[in-house]
């Protein structure tokens, strides 16, 4: 008796001792801010900060708090880069291509015209040595990035006229960011880089007359339909775009260990999840959108293969001018020709034959 006493006594103070989690006895309590580049409202994409700071507070035992923002509430929506440089904040969630004025290489963070699906791109950023090299960009920021999402391929947009031809490109004003809005400069258009918050107003206004976003998920949400009727595509501009977790250098060195596993695990976790939940959605809200008069096209051949020929031209004028751009693009061109070879030799036939034959 006094043998069982004493060890449910032991057993009950050994519970005790391993009860609160060891993280929340010696880890310092840490808040930190978290701007983003997009609006609440698009709960897609401004979810995985949401994620973010979620699952860092849980695998801390709430030690560790993010505190997310959305565009415009404490930073400019294109302006997030700036802010972790300076340490204005901490951290930032937002696409490495809304700064290509900074340096063009972050183009490849986000994603480039004819490139790579979000799973291409995720093989290239983890196995392929394309987080060394965006890395290394950001590095001269002062800034290290941990990629976070993935919108997945996007549609071509949102247009006033029909376009049947490269001709009826020319002279529009386009909501297009950064790399993208050079290549359709290109092709006779006048790109504009307008944050989420400002592109209903400036369709509905003609400020611009097309606008290239998301998807219809998010398209829809921002209520494009109400103000242009024809919606392109597919997707060649961008087959998938990257967002990432941007952290100030100096703090992220600062950081416990333990702490730095967490976001590196939360970062994850939402590149993850961000991209199923746009696949998850977009067919319903396409259906949606059809059903109040929008109406799908497809870009022809001849649009395709002269903003393929754009794409390279703008590709090799700055690997001309720009050493990082040129390192970069080396890398990534070699991946991707690779990945293209694979994909049509076994994904690709696989979905033709799926999509003909579906019952």
């Amino acid at each position: 008796m006094k043998r069982r006493k004493f060890l449910m006594a032991a057993m009950g103070g050994a519970g005790t001792a391993i009860a609160a989690p060891a993280i929340a006895q010696s880890e310092p309590t840490i808040r930190w801010r978290m701007p983003a580049s997009f609006p609440k409202s698009l709960d897609t994409i401004y979810g995985g900060a949401e994620l973010i700071a979620d699952r860092v507070s849980k695998l801390t035992d709430g030690k560790f708090q993010i505190r997310p923002y959305a565009a415009g509430e404490i930073v400019p929506a294109l302006q997030v880069l700036d802010a972790v440089q300076n340490n204005t904040v901490e951290c930032g969630y937002t696409a490495g291509f809304y700064y290509i004025g900074k340096s063009p290489a972050l183009v490849f963070d986000t994603g480039v015209p004819f490139g790579l699906t979000p799973r291409q791109h995720n093989a290239w950023i983890y196995r392929g040595g394309g987080l060394e090299l965006t890395r290394k960009v950001y590095a001269s920021f002062n800034v290290i990035s941990f990629p976070a999402a993935n919108t997945g391929a996007q549609m071509g947009g949102w247009f006033r006229k029909e376009i049947k031809a490269v001709d009826d490109l020319k002279g529009l004003r386009m909501r297009a960011a950064g790399f993208l809005g050079q290549v359709l400069e290109k092709l006779g258009v006048v790109p504009q880089q307008i944050p989420a918050s400002d592109v209903y107003l400036a369709l509905e206004k003609g400020t611009i007359d097309a606008v290239e976003w998301v998807g219809p998920y998010d398209d829809e949400k921002l209520g494009l339909h109400k103000v242009a009727k024809f919606y392109y595509a597919p997707g060649v501009l961008e087959l998938g775009a990257s967002v990432s977790l941007l952290v100030n250098n100096d703090v992220w060195s600062k950081l416990p260990p333990a702490y730095q596993e967490a976001i590196q695990s939360a970062c994850r976790e939402s590149n993850l999840e961000v991209l199923a939940h746009y696949d998850s959605l977009n067919t319903a809200a396409l259906r949606r959108l059809i059903g109040n008069g929008v109406k799908l096209s497809y870009w022809s051949t001849d649009i395709m293969k002269a903003m393929q020929k754009a794409t390279t031209e703008v590709m090799n004028e700055n690997a001309r001018k720009d050493p990082q751009f040129k390192e970069v693009y080396t890398s990534w061109k070699a991946f991707r020709d690779d990945q293209h070879l694979w994909m049509s030799v076994n994904d690709g036939g696989a979905e033709r034959f799926l999509y003909a034959n579906r019952g």
